[in-house]
């Protein structure tokens, strides 16, 4: 399953580096100092200033936040379920970030051949 991963480098999280962003639609991962995932988003037609906007209200909300990495892509809403999927299948629960989906079904990805 690596071919599905948000594989792109960590970026350290600060001021500058999400004015830097760009403001288009896309995937991104928020996480803390020591690689650990805190929150899988996305910027989706409804954040104002695509994932400039959304990664800083993402990292807001985590006190631990330290890094992130992002993905632009059209097609964000099928590719952030999918990296869900991936990181349930990977580590059996979702990102503390991500956990609050209450009852939306998350999909199950099974390795080729399982």
């Amino acid at each position: 399953m690596t071919g599905i991963r948000l594989t792109k480098p960590w970026r350290d999280l600060d001021a500058a580096a999400i004015a830097a962003l760009p403001g288009q639609l896309g995937v991104f991962e928020v996480g803390d100092a020591e690689g650990g995932t805190l929150e899988l988003g996305f910027a989706g037609g409804r954040s104002r200033f695509g994932l400039r906007s959304a990664i800083a209200e993402a990292a807001a909300k985590h006190d631990a936040a330290a890094s992130f990495r992002y993905e632009v892509t059209m097609q964000y809403w099928s590719r952030f379920e999918e990296l869900l999927a991936v990181y349930l299948a990977d580590h059996g629960e979702l990102p503390p970030g991500n956990a609050d989906r209450g009852d939306r079904r998350v999909g199950r990805i099974a390795a080729a051949g399982g």
